[in-house]
């Protein structure tokens, strides 16, 4: 099955990581993922600029409004995002546990594609 799983971290974190750690984090990531990758798991998986860089549609009563930055006010952003093939949803959740980032808090949305749209 393939799951989308959306990774979400409070950004003020990864700011305040030295330059040493963040590219040791960024190389374990890219080692965890290119693990993942071997074993048939990642489709793709892509991360994302910082929320400051999003902009938000919004639709109401007919009408569209544009806003920059992202919807919801929170401490956790959408950091990153993976379509991985697993098993089933106990496999997915067993590799996203793993991940290096896991360690610095936030958490992982995962959620089934439906293929048959």
């Amino acid at each position: 099955m393939k799951y989308l799983c959306l990774a979400y971290h409070e950004e003020r974190l990864f700011e305040h990581l030295s330059r040493a750690d963040r590219a040791a984090l960024g190389e374990e990531l890219a080692a965890y993922e290119q693990y993942l990758r071997q074993g048939g798991h990642v489709i793709d998986a892509r991360a994302l600029e910082p929320a400051r860089a999003a902009t938000t549609l919004r639709f109401a009563s007919g009408r569209m409004s544009v806003t920059d930055g992202p919807f919801a006010e929170t401490k956790e952003q959408l950091g990153g995002i993976m379509v991985l093939e697993a098993v089933d949803l106990n496999h997915a959740i067993q590799l996203m546990s793993q991940s290096p980032c896991m360690r610095l808090g936030g958490h992982v949305e995962i959620r089934p594609i439906n293929e048959e749209l």
